[in-house]
């Protein structure tokens, strides 16, 4: 009797339309560009179409429903259900389901839909085309989104809504145009197989390449570059250790132009209670990640033989004693800090409850929440010059 183990079925609707959709964005396109010559406004069209698609994903599907990191009003909830339909990535129900047991068993071969550790072509698109155990839809971790009005009618009719909204917008501006073919290969097959892998690459690639400068514990990414082409998802490693935050790109520097949708749309009112990651809470895990890198140094046998030849085996003695009572030292900081935010905060939100629930300004409340609020900024501040301090060991160390 063979021990060889059966794969589960083809999921034939997509793989067929992943198939066709690829070939003809890989075929057609190039050759319609050849034998006549798309014009710049059918790129206008290409570029606008994709990124209100992606927009909605990561806005919409990811940062709304998947992780609550924000509230919207319905008139931006049904837009976002009609965008991120057109990106035939299944109803926001499904996805968010699915997107919730990732992070919930991120990286476990058995409970991750899409783990990384199964390889690059699996996390990218293989676990959508097989009826694997780990794909069945499961939505007891979707309750609230299964009394969300909106959410149910767009599961009910996604294939409806989803082919109306990838038929009707080139097929109105080819009618307009009397360019149908044209604005049908961009606008509709091209711009669709581009917000499908540029979505994929977040199961993907931003678990395999990028940096990890937040936690080490999975295989989470931060990677710029991916960032340019997701509207912002890039920053995968603070992603999944702060899942709830608005931003995944938290510097102001960084390309996030979802979380500049979400902010601007809260100025007009369309959005509201956008969470956001306290400063103590992201540099703890920065100052936590610099010194687990620096253990991980001194206990690299090349990187210890390396400073041996360099400096000698008796000074490499001193030097690597000293190195370690300092990132001793840093560590029992670390932990008094973490324990002195904690019980601070605690106290402040505490005070900012008995204010609100009294609904009094007294001076005194008011003198207290200011008090509390310094010493969260002195500990902030306490927390980026450890950050400082363990980066300049890490340079040592380099």
């Amino acid at each position: 009797m063979s021990d060889k183990k059966i794969k589960p079925g083809i999921v034939w609707p997509t793989a067929l339309m992943l198939s066709i959709t690829g070939l003809i964005a890989l075929i057609a396109v190039p050759w319609y560009q050849i034998a006549v010559g798309f014009e710049w406004t059918h790129w206008l069209a290409f570029l606008l179409f994709a990124a209100s698609n992606g927009l909605a994903i990561t806005a919409g599907y990811h940062r709304l429903w998947a992780h609550n990191a924000y509230k919207a009003h319905p008139f931006m909830r049904v837009l976002l259900a009609l965008f991120g339909a057109a990106s035939f990535q299944n109803s926001i129900l499904v996805w968010c389901s699915q997107h919730r047991r990732h992070h919930r068993h991120v990286d476990d071969n058995e409970k991750d839909p899409y783990s990384a550790n199964l390889g690059l072509w699996f996390s990218h698109i293989g676990w959508m085309l097989r009826k694997y155990e780990n794909g069945v839809d499961d939505f007891s971790n979707a309750k609230d989104l299964q009394r969300d009005k909106i959410v149910m009618w767009q599961h009910k009719y996604y294939y409806s809504i989803a082919l109306l909204m990838n038929i009707m917008p080139p097929l109105i501006l080819g009618a307009i145009t009397g360019q149908y073919l044209a604005y049908f290969l961009l606008m509709g097959v091209l711009r669709l197989v581009y917000s499908h892998h540029t979505t994929f690459f977040i199961n993907s690639l931003a678990h395999y390449w990028g940096r990890r400068p937040y936690c080490s514990t999975n295989t989470a990414r931060d990677n710029g570059f991916l960032a340019l082409l997701t509207y912002g998802e890039g920053y995968h490693n603070y992603h999944h250790i702060f899942q709830n935050d608005y931003r995944n790109g938290v510097r102001w520097y960084h390309y996030d132009p979802t979380k500049w949708l979400i902010k601007s749309s809260s100025w007009l009112g369309l959005s509201s209670d956008l969470r956001v990651t306290p400063k103590f809470k992201i540099r703890q895990a920065m100052v936590a990640r610099q010194l687990e890198i620096a253990r991980e140094k001194l206990t690299n046998p090349t990187f210890i033989n390396t400073i041996k030849m360099r400096i000698g085996a008796i000074e490499y003695i001193h030097w690597r004693t000293a190195l370690e009572k300092q990132i001793d030292h840093e560590h029992q900081q670390l932990t008094e800090l973490l324990n002195d935010w904690k019980a601070t905060h605690s106290q402040w939100v505490l005070a900012k409850r008995e204010q609100l629930a009294e609904a009094s300004q007294s001076m005194q409340a008011s003198l207290d929440l200011h008090n509390l609020k310094h010493q969260l900024k002195a500990l902030e501040y306490s927390m980026k010059q450890q950050y400082l301090r363990v980066s300049y060991v890490n340079g040592v160390l380099s």
